[in-house]
């Protein structure tokens, strides 16, 4: 990856946890000297890169792993604030992103009982659950809002 779409990605990513949200381009152009169709053109080349995802209408931040930008049924409280998760890898994925500890909520997705998880030094206080992916890896990148 080039060292510039290297530096857009790494300030979208400290945009969204300084923001608590996902920054829109106007944002990320003003912060980092830099137009807004840079932004939209790096955006997409990170998109088609999979290092992050786009909305496909607006062309602003949707997914920048393992953050949402859109609710989802995955909650975490970390560093002090609420975030989005976008599947239950990427909820433990909050905690360690932000390198501190965090609650996870959700709820099964067999029996839709609520299920909470507290992750402290890294690691979760539930042992017995399980994480199941429908879709095969290899098949992620297909329809990644659906996986």
């Amino acid at each position: 990856m080039e060292a510039s779409l290297l530096r857009l990605r790494a300030l979208t990513y400290a945009l969204f946890v300084e923001l608590g949200r996902a920054p829109r381009a106007p944002e990320v152009a003003e912060r980092g000297g830099l137009t807004v169709e840079e932004v939209g053109a790096g955006w997409r080349t990170l998109h088609d890169q999979h290092a992050l995802v786009l909305d496909p209408e607006s062309g602003e931040i949707r997914m920048a792993n393992p953050f949402s930008a859109v609710p989802t049924s995955y909650r975490v409280h970390a560093g002090g604030r609420w975030w989005y998760a976008n599947c239950a890898w990427d909820a433990f994925g909050i905690c360690a992103a932000l390198a501190t500890d965090g609650r996870i909520e959700t709820a099964c997705g067999d029996c839709g009982e609520p299920v909470t998880i507290l992750v402290r030094d890294q690691r979760p206080d539930v042992s017995e659950l399980v994480f199941h992916c429908l879709v095969p890896a290899a098949q992620w990148w297909d329809d990644i809002v659906f996986t």
